[in-house]
């Protein structure tokens, strides 16, 4: 499919789901009728599957990871089975990791060959620690030693170095050549690599000296030389690299590919903008499943064990701080039966301080994501922070406070409401800075179940200094 069809088919792509669904659940009723003929290409159910599948080949193997992601196993895997085999490696490299492991899990060791032989030595190292172990010697063996040296290269490297996300397809050329001849080369290609916009440009010794942009190469006259007119100053990159330092380059250089060397310059491969996008988008989900204290990306259809193992920690976390905070109410129990309105009032005050920390988190994590700020800094942020809540604490615990005055006729449960507003908002802001510091300082991701943390410092911190000033000042 072209890159133009793929782009069409997307917007229709939930009505294709539909669509798949209908026929799935077509399928089901043939299989149940006991006349059905499944052996037969002129039956109903060789007809609907016929159906099925022709609308699964009409789709890109990136609209097809969407459908599977969005289907129960048991539809998935029926989808699964009707996929042509030559199709299965591109989709394997689509889909999400749970929904990989469903899918590998139904196909034998000889359909798993087939389907990731024909990939690219990168793409392989993308699956390989999600194939079973027995098939490895005999997808290894079935590689050539260089697409060996390759795999085995990728996955020497982290997740979120640039190494893993490598890749090999790239065009190098001569610098003592003429455009003329680079033409004439480029030509003998059937088709250049996905991202291709320059090409890269390398010694005897495979040391890159340059980079020729292609729209440089088209409107040069052919008989000027390749170093007349290529860029030596380009920006390179290390396979040890932090992937998120390369993206944050590509999106400041307007990067599409940029070339991969070793210590010695010597020319490795390539990184380019598609995989950059990918990468940002997993880390991206991956903080957002983080800050809510999932462990790793679920299958929404996953089963309930898989799921409960996945969601326990933090809900064991947040029963324990759940349980703080309600003795912190229980030791006010006197002062609630005396004066019912604190009932209703403090949830407020926890509340908003619970918004406000969220805030402060999201935005000291992202500027930690982004290398503007570190550890270092964490005084000069504590003062723009507390700076920020005084402010707010002071506005709007003024209005609540004018609310509960008017609501409940006592202009002293006003002034402990806009105190409690204001001093909730202050350890808000303290911990919304202070959490995501030492979770770096302990060598963990900031973001790690930051929301859940926030949000027990400020209920527990809002009823405690509320009920307080409350007890103090109005019993």
């Amino acid at each position: 499919m072209s890159e133009g069809e793929s782009r069409a088919a997307t917007p229709r792509l939930h009505d294709r789901l539909e669509a798949i669904t209908d026929l799935l659940r077509r399928r089901e009723g043939l299989l149940a009728f006991a006349g059905a003929a499944p052996d037969r290409d002129d039956s109903p159910l060789g007809a609907a599957d016929a159906q099925l599948q022709a609308l699964l080949d009409g789709l890109h193997p990136a609209d097809l990871a969407d459908v599977f992601e969005s289907l129960p196993l048991e539809d998935r895997l029926a989808v699964w089975q009707l996929i042509r085999s030559d199709r299965d490696g591109d989709i394997l490299l689509e889909v999400s990791d749970s929904v990989r492991e469903s899918l590998i899990a139904d196909m034998d060791d000889r359909e798993i060959l087939a389907a990731v032989e024909p990939l690219d030595a990168d793409e392989l190292a993308d699956l390989v620690d999600d194939l079973p172990t027995e098939v490895l010697p005999e997808l290894m063996a079935s590689l050539d030693a260089q697409d060996r040296e390759r795999v085995q290269a990728a996955m020497s490297y982290k997740d979120d170095q640039v190494g893993a996300l490598m890749d090999f397809d790239m065009v190098t050329i001569r610098e003592d050549i003429s455009l003329e001849v680079v033409l004439r080369y480029l030509r003998r290609f059937d088709e250049l690599p996905a991202q291709t916009d320059k090409l890269f440009v390398v010694n005897a010794d495979s040391v890159l000296t340059g980079v020729l942009p292609l729209h440089w190469l088209l409107v040069n006259s052919p008989d000027k030389m390749v170093h007349e007119i290529m860029a030596p100053d380009v920006n390179t990159f290390r396979p040890e690299d932090d992937a998120y330092d390369v993206a944050q380059a590509f999106e400041r250089y307007d990067l599409v590919t940029a070339p991969v060397v070793d210590a010695g310059m010597r020319l490795i491969g390539r990184i380019a903008v598609d995989a950059m996008l990918d990468f940002i988008r997993e880390e991206s989900e991956t903080e957002a499943l983080s800050r809510g204290g999932l462990r790793e990306e679920e299958d929404i259809f996953a089963s309930v064990w898989k799921s409960v193992r996945n969601r326990w920690a933090w809900l064991a976390i947040n029963l324990v701080t759940a349980f703080v905070a309600s003795r912190v109410i229980g030791l006010f129990e006197h002062s609630i039966e005396k004066l019912v309105a604190l009932a209703a009032l403090m949830p407020i005050v926890a509340g908003i301080g619970g918004n406000s920390g969220n805030q402060t988190i999201t935005m000291i994590v992202r500027a930690m994501a982004l290398d503007q700020v570190g550890p270092s800094q964490v005084r000069r942020l504590w003062r723009k922070e507390l700076g920020v809540s005084l402010f707010n604490g002071l506005v709007w615990g003024t209005v609540i406070g004018i609310a509960a005055w008017l609501l409940y006729g006592n202009p002293a449960l006003g002034l402990v409401m806009t105190a409690a507003m204001t001093l909730n908002l202050l350890l808000a802001a303290f911990m919304g800075v202070g959490i995501p510091m030492l979770m770096v300082k302990l060598g963990r991701d900031p973001a790690l179940g930051s929301s859940v943390l926030i949000t027990a410092v400020t209920d527990s911190g809002g009823f405690f200094i509320f009920l307080g000033l409350a007890t103090i000042f109005l019993l």
